[in-house]
């Protein structure tokens, strides 16, 4: 009987002890927001204890010892310069502006961090032959400022082989040279001619050689690969 009773006694105990601490528990939904959540929890206390102490000496000692502390959380920031301004601004940050103490460096304006960047401009090309891409438009760009002479003619036609090749990848048959002529005339506006030239370009299969040449020198490196990976599959089934 006595054993009974003490069990229960136990029991209770067991059941009011679990009780309190189910009361106690706290979710993170129910707590405060964290500013800058890299820093944890118990930092943001410990700011918050700062901006509740009354004195302005105790408030800068307080801050003073926190600075130490998100120095030793993030030592990545010692290799940046000026790491210690960038842990004033973040500790008035966690403190929401909201902090009386002398920063070294002078509190930073709420509005110009807060404040969001300008929309990037991207370039908005849309042009005529796409397969030619923008780097075209570049180096016609700069061809057409240059002076006239030899210079200039030669890299007209190292534009011109260029565009060829581009359209040749873009197209496997053949181009002829007149067409290109044409195409470097419409997207220059008018300031590269080559149309009345009698130079021919380069043929479409030197052009394309170097690719083929290429990918013919890969496809046997992988089947070198896949015939050696086959001898070491076979050499570990058999041992």
């Amino acid at each position: 009987m006595q054993q009974n009773l003490k069990r229960l006694q136990v029991y209770k105990l067991y059941t009011t002890h679990f009780t309190i601490l189910i009361d106690d528990l706290e979710y993170n939904t129910e707590r405060e927001h964290l500013i800058i959540p890299e820093y944890g929890r118990h930092l943001q206390k410990m700011i918050n204890y700062a901006k509740s102490r009354e004195t302005k000496e105790e408030r800068n000692k307080i801050a003073k010892a926190i600075i130490a502390v998100m120095g030793n959380l993030q030592p990545h920031l010692r290799d940046v310069p000026d790491f210690q301004h960038k842990l004033w601004d973040q500790l008035f940050i966690m403190a929401d502006f909201d902090i009386d103490v002398d920063s070294p460096y002078g509190e930073p304006s709420k509005e110009e961090i807060q404040a969001r960047p300008e929309p990037l401009k991207y370039p908005q090309n849309h042009p005529k032959y796409r397969f030619y891409g923008n780097n075209i438009k570049t180096m016609i760009d700069v061809a057409v400022g240059w002076e006239e002479g030899d210079l200039k003619e030669a890299l007209k036609f190292t534009i011109a082989n260029h565009m060829k090749k581009c359209f040749l990848n873009w197209n496997k048959d053949t181009v002829e040279d007149a067409v290109i002529f044409n195409h470097l005339y419409e997207l220059s506006n008018g300031k590269l001619d080559l149309k009345n030239n009698e130079e021919d370009l380069s043929d479409s299969s030197s052009l394309m050689r170097t690719k083929s040449k290429y990918g013919g020198k890969n496809n046997s490196n992988k089947k070198n690969n896949h015939s050696n990976k086959k001898k070491y599959s076979n050499n570990r089934k058999r041992y």
